[in-house]
């Protein structure tokens, strides 16, 4: 019989003090190691999300996900019967919480980089601090997110009585897709909105500006209709994000979803480590010009011109 899969995720927080890099480790009193903070995920929980929750449960800190770090693959027992542990990890900037410990950790503690290698327990930790240092040596650590997400599934339109289109609503399932995006989103600290107007596309990122109370801001250039008329307006809406380097999130319709996905495409940093992945991922979101429901997370350092996305992680429903 085969080991049974266990999922698991967890982040390395990270700061600087005095232009040093110093990242967080915890300790685990029931083990007596030192390590990263990380859990199970919950049944049917996005792996990102059991990331940024695990690290606030056992370290009281809010964290907002940046690149994604080496996963970790090792065998354990559970209830007694091998297990093949899968943890996936992000690098993450911490963006508040109160800071008491929970959930079996005793101490956190920041320690600069060579500290932290020789301090933890296991070797094959030490695989994502390494990956970060490359990150930060590579001016890639540093990052914030522009999500894209495409609206979820809405009644179709030959089923819609309405005469306007635009007020086509959501079905049962993409509300649902709707709220299970809340937690995805949460994750990567998003702060700022952007939406189609038309009611598909409100419907699913309202859940998430309600649950961070933030406005949800309508633009036309981002429906159906207004690119139609207007081509070029997406992606003076893409420039607008990248000039304010803020948290943010953008969504819109598949028709539209190329023009948007085009702005980005010329600010890939073909220079990092790990190019061909980032490339190869945007291309086929480009192609399916995102899934109802999907959430494209594109890591980018700096801002205007100088915009560039270092890593791209596709969220599908």
């Amino acid at each position: 019989m085969s080991p049974t899969r266990i999922p698991a995720a967890g982040t390395l927080p990270w700061r600087l003090r005095d232009e040093t890099l110093e990242v967080a480790l915890v300790h685990r009193p029931r083990y007596d190691d030192w390590s990263w903070a990380k859990g199970k995920l919950d049944p049917g929980e996005d792996w990102a999300v059991a990331a940024a929750r695990e690290t606030e449960e056992e370290t009281g800190l809010v964290v907002r996900l940046g690149p994604a770090l080496p996963e970790s693959r090792y065998v354990v027992l559970d209830r007694g019967e091998p297990g093949d542990k899968v943890v996936r990890y992000w690098s993450a900037q911490v963006t508040g919480g109160h800071g008491r410990l929970l959930n079996e950790i005793d101490e956190v503690v920041w320690l600069p980089v060579p500290e932290a290698h020789a301090r933890l327990d296991y070797a094959r930790d030490r695989d994502q601090l390494l990956a970060l240092v490359r990150l930060q040596q590579g001016d890639r650590l540093d990052t914030w997110p522009l999500v894209l997400v495409r609206h979820a599934h809405a009644v179709p339109r030959g089923d819609y009585d309405g005469a306007d289109d635009t007020k086509r609503p959501l079905t049962e399932a993409g509300s649902a897709r709707a709220r299970e995006l809340v937690p995805v989103l949460g994750a990567y600290g998003v702060t700022r909105v952007v939406s189609s107007p038309s009611e598909r596309c409100v419907g699913t990122v309202e859940p998430y500006a309600r649950a961070v109370t933030v406005k949800v801001r309508r633009r036309d250039g981002l429906s159906e209709e207004g690119h139609a008329e207007a081509p070029l307006k997406a992606r003076t809406h893409v420039r607008r994000l990248l000039e304010r380097g803020e948290p943010a999130l953008l969504c819109s319709h598949g028709p539209v979803m190329p023009s948007i996905l085009d702005e980005l495409a010329g600010r890939l940093d073909l220079d990092a480590a790990g190019a061909v992945e980032v490339v190869e991922a945007f291309a086929e979101a480009r192609d399916d010009r995102l899934a109802k429901g999907e959430a494209l997370v594109c890591h980018v350092v700096g801002t205007g011109d100088g915009a560039r996305v270092v890593a791209v992680e596709r969220h599908l429903p």
